[in-house]
C-alpha cells in the first residue's frame, strides 16, 4: 500500500508566535510521524515576496520559520523539508501551468476579487489599481507547489480551500489536454484544529497585536501572559472559564484532567494573578527544550542551511523526474 502524500507550505513573512505553534506547528509535526504518511513541508519564500517587499524581513523570517519547525520536532529524515526557492523546477512548472490556465479562473480568486472590490468602493477608475501580478497569479504558483510532488492532501485553512480547488482544475486541464501526469489534490480541513485566542480574546494574530511570542525567555513570557485581559473579580471570588481568554490558552497546554483541576480552582476563587503564573509555567515547561534548540539553531544558521539543502536535493531529484515528463508532454524535447 502506497503512502499518502501530504504537502504544506509556510509563508516566510513573520516570526512564529504561540498561536502558530498550537494551531499549525504542533499538530503538523505530530501528523508527520504517522508511518502511513509521506510529508512534504516547504518554506514559501517566493509566496512571501507577493506581499512583503522588505528583503531583510523575508531573510530573517526564513531563518526563524525554519528554526521553529526544526526546534519543535520536525524530523528532516522523515519529512522532505525544503525552501521553495531552492527548487527551480517549481518555477518552470509554474510557467507551463500559467500557459494553460484560464484568466477567468484567476479573476475569481478571492484575494484578487477583494482588491478589485476595494478599488471600486474607494472610487478608483481602474479596478486593478495597485494589483500586481504576484497577487493575481498566486493560485498558479500554489498549484505548481502542490502538483510538483503530486500531493494527495493539502492541509489548509478555510480561506485557502479555493486555491486547492483551482489546483484540481488546472491539473485536470493539463491531464486532459496533454497526458495524465498529475494527481488531483484533496483539501484537508482539520475540524478539530485549535485556533488559539490572543491576549484580548480574539484569534491570536499579528494583525491584532495580541500575540504571545514563542521564543522569549520565561520572564518575558510571564510579562506577556500578564497582559491577558481579565475582569475585576477579587481573589476568593468564584470565576468562570469564559470570563477571560486565559482559560482557553491554559487548555491548549494541558491534559483534560489538568484543565478540570484549573476550572475547579477558578470556581474556588483563584486569583487572576496566580492563574497567570500557572499558565506561564505551563507554557514555559512545554517550550523549554524547543527554546534551547531554537537558540542553538539560530546561533548557527549554517546548520539550518545544511538541512534545507539536503531537503532540496531530495526534493529536486523527484521534481526533475516529473518535470522531464511534463516538458516532453508539452513538446519541449531534445532534437533527435
Amino acid at each position: 500500500m502506497s503512502k499518502k502524500r501530504v504537502l504544506t507550505g509556510v509563508t516566510t513573512t513573520g516570526i512564529p508566535h504561540l498561536g502558530n505553534y498550537v494551531g499549525a506547528i504542533r499538530p503538523a509535526v505530530r501528523a508527520a510521524q504517522n508511518p502511513d504518511t509521506e510529508s512534504f513541508l516547504f518554506l514559501a519564500d517566493y509566496h512571501g515576496i507577493i506581499k512583503c517587499h522588505e528583503p531583510e524581513m523575508i531573510h530573517q523570517s526564513t531563518q526563524a520559520v525554519a528554526a521553529t519547525w526544526l526546534a519543535c520536532g520536525l524530523d528532516p529524515e522523515r519529512t522532505t523539508f525544503y525552501r521553495q526557492s531552492d527548487i527551480p523546477e517549481v518555477m518552470e512548472l509554474n510557467w507551463i501551468l500559467t500557459c494553460i490556465t484560464a484568466k477567468g479562473l484567476m479573476n475569481r480568486a478571492h484575494a484578487y476579487k477583494a482588491a478589485v472590490q476595494a478599488n471600486t468602493e474607494n472610487g478608483q477608475e481602474d479596478p486593478d489599481f495597485g494589483v500586481e501580478m504576484g497577487l493575481f497569479s498566486y493560485p498558479i504558483l500554489m498549484t505548481a507547489d502542490i502538483l510538483m510532488f503530486n500531493a494527495n492532501e493539502v492541509p489548509v485553512g478555510r480561506d485557502q480551500i479555493q486555491h486547492v480547488e483551482m489546483a484540481r482544475d488546472i491539473a485536470g486541464r493539463f491531464n486532459h489536454r496533454f497526458k495524465e501526469l498529475f494527481t488531483l489534490p484533496e483539501v484537508k480541513i482539520d475540524e478539530n484544529v485549535e485556533l488559539l485566542v490572543g491576549l484580548d480574546g480574539r484569534k491570536m494574530s499579528k494583525s491584532y497585536g495580541n500575540t504571545i511570542p514563542l521564543w522569549e525567555n520565561d520572564k518575558k513570557t510571564q510579562k506577556s501572559v500578564n497582559k491577558i485581559i481579565t475582569n475585576m473579580k477579587e481573589p476568593g471570588e468564584p470565576k468562570q472559564p469564559d470570563e477571560s481568554p486565559l482559560f482557553e490558552i491554559y487548555k491548549a497546554f494541558s491534559m483534560p484532567s489538568e484543565t478540570a483541576a484549573f476550572t475547579q480552582m477558578l470556581a474556588e476563587g483563584l486569583a487572576w494573578g496566580e492563574a497567570k503564573k500557572l499558565l506561564a509555567a505551563k507554557i514555559n515547561a512545554e517550550l523549554a527544550e524547543p527554546r534551547e534548540r531554537y537558540n542553538e539553531l539560530t546561533s548557527n544558521p549554517s546548520q539550518i542551511e545544511d538541512i534545507l539543502q539536503a531537503g532540496a536535493a531530495k526534493a529536486r531529484k523527484e521534481a526533475r523526474e516529473l518535470l522531464n515528463k511534463v516538458r516532453d508532454a508539452v513538446g519541449i524535447r531534445p532534437l533527435k
